[in-house]
């Protein structure tokens, strides 16, 4: 008889494991609070526009790279979009701006031009780039040992330049804008690791980190078409509030409503606090887990996504645009004096025709947004404030953008845990990243003392739709060596869907 199985959340890592338990000859059954799949990875509609809550560079856009076969597995059908840039950096008062080609060799010629005096280092930049292209970064979460252990030979030789933040590694040019510019090109994230830089402009140089056509919703709820595929169960509109525990082991878990569903497997793809904290016995969070999960950060990076559906066509703008503002825009007691800005316009499918959607994310605090929403007075008033502010600042990088508005939508951290029960976060640093991918560590996490209990996802491991769908993955892979089944990554006779039986 075949071993069931329960997952929890039907976000990227949940639904990776589900598809690939349902290959492996594991009956599994998902539960989703939502009325939709993806979690953290996805899109909603306003008046015909799509507005994307999660994808920027997808791992695996391009053909034959690490993360394009996971996503074949995983039914993703999408067509696969690959950047011409990276990014573009605009100069305050114009006249110029650093755009970070996607190609290495354009990008070289075209920063040796602009920036003549630092030639030397940009060329230097570009050679660590291309070393870098013999080890793809997150490709190494699905890579079998020795290439692993290759590719820390080639992490050592770029430490100089790697173990640097973007901030530290710009002191070494000497044109004033350029030293500016550069720790803007990962999202505006200026301590970001050169690592994730050389690894970005490797990838990009590929074809890689690209954009699934149709954003992360089409994208997620094409991965769930393919686990109903393989006959595995879901249903919607079903919270788990705990999980069953008899003698040390996992057994079912217990839904909101009271009903009681039972299996021989049980992985938590939600929320690690509310897993943790809310949904298991204490006796089971190390100490260390309950630590890091009771103080979380306050402040959320990407908290906010202001979003407006336009009637202009931005086929021809940048799709990432860093821009300086004239007058400083506070929010939540931060003071920026840039715009991180997304345009679509590569992607037809996000807007009416002719149209285009432009998002602007912001970071967040979590305690006043919390605090906001204890009154919704305040918490819409807020919103609009945000919204208004931010189109006053684009109207000068897009003028007359305020009067071709069709429709407006501010997403805040609230917004995110009333539909994914997601709250705040905890930092990943670069070295808890590399370490669980050159070491291997990407099977979800297991608790001490608890049998039969997994967790997957960013909670259990490192950040990102790639690293999540990797976990689900290698979980499999490990049940599968532990039940001593070989692993399959497609059915051979796909495994029907359990009866499950719900308990009063």
């Amino acid at each position: 008889m075949a071993k069931t199985a329960i997952i929890i959340g039907a976000g990227i890592g949940g639904l990776s494991a589900g598809c690939y338990a349902q290959m492996n000859g594991y009956r599994t059954h998902i539960f989703e609070k939502h009325y939709s799949p993806g979690g953290l990875c996805t899109s909603w509609s306003r008046q015909g526009f799509i507005f994307d809550g999660c994808i920027h560079n997808l791992a695996g856009t391009a053909p034959g790279s690490p993360f394009a076969s996971i996503w074949q597995e995983l039914g993703v059908t999408a067509n696969m979009y690959a950047y011409r840039e990276m990014v573009t950096v605009e100069r305050p008062g114009g006249g110029g701006a650093l755009t970070v080609l996607a190609n290495l060799d354009d990008l070289e010629a075209a920063l040796v031009e602009q920036f003549p005096q630092d030639a030397a280092e940009i060329q230097r930049l570009i050679r660590a780039a291309r070393k870098m292209s013999k080890a793809d970064l997150l490709g190494l979460a699905l890579a079998p040992a020795l290439e692993r252990i290759r590719a820390v030979t080639v992490l050592a030789s770029l430490a100089n330049i790697g173990s640097l933040t973007l901030e530290q590694y710009a002191e070494r040019f000497r044109d004033p804008f350029l030293r500016v510019a550069f720790p803007r090109i990962i999202y505006d994230w200026p301590k970001q690791s050169m690592f994730m830089a050389l690894y970005f402009l490797a990838g990009l140089h590929k074809g890689d980190l690209g954009w699934p056509m149709g954003g992360s919703g089409a994208f997620a709820r094409s991965i769930a078409e393919q686990f109903k595929r393989l006959r595995g169960d879901i249903s919607y509109n079903a919270a788990v509030s705990n999980v069953i525990v008899e003698n040390d082991c996992a057994v079912g878990v217990r839904l909101a409503d009271g009903r009681e569903h039972r299996a021989d497997i049980i992985v938590s793809n939600a929320y690690g606090p509310s897993t943790v904290l809310d949904m298991l016995p204490a006796r089971y969070a190390p100490s260390s887990l309950r630590r890091r999960y009771e103080k979380p950060e306050d402040k959320i990076e990407m908290g906010i996504h202001v979003s407006f559906g336009v009637s202009r066509n931005l086929a021809a703008e940048p799709h990432a645009i860093i821009f300086p503002l004239d007058s400083p825009l506070e929010v939540d007691g931060e003071v920026r004096d840039r715009l991180f800005i997304q345009t679509f316009g590569h992607d037809p499918s996000m807007a009416p025709q002719g149209k285009g959607v432009i998002k602007v994310l912001l970071p967040a605090s979590w305690a006043r947004w919390k605090e906001l929403s204890l009154s919704p007075r305040q918490y819409h008033e807020e919103q609009e404030e945000i919204a208004k502010a931010v189109l006053g600042a684009l109207e000068k990088r897009f003028p007359g953008i305020s009067a071709e508005v069709e429709t407006t939508d501010v997403a805040t951290p609230i917004t995110t845990k009333r539909f994914t029960g997601v709250g705040p976060g905890f930092g990943f640093s670069i070295g808890e990243l590399l370490g669980s991918i050159v070491l291997g560590q990407n099977a979800g996490r297991t608790l001490p003392r608890l049998k039969n209990f997994y967790m997957v996802g960013q909670w259990a491991g490192a950040p990102g739709v790639p690293m999540a769908a990797a976990m689900g993955r290698e979980l499999v892979r490990e049940i599968c060596k532990r039940d001593r089944r070989e692993f399959v990554t497609a059915p051979s006779s796909p495994v029907p869907a359990a009866a499950w039986r719900g308990a009063a």
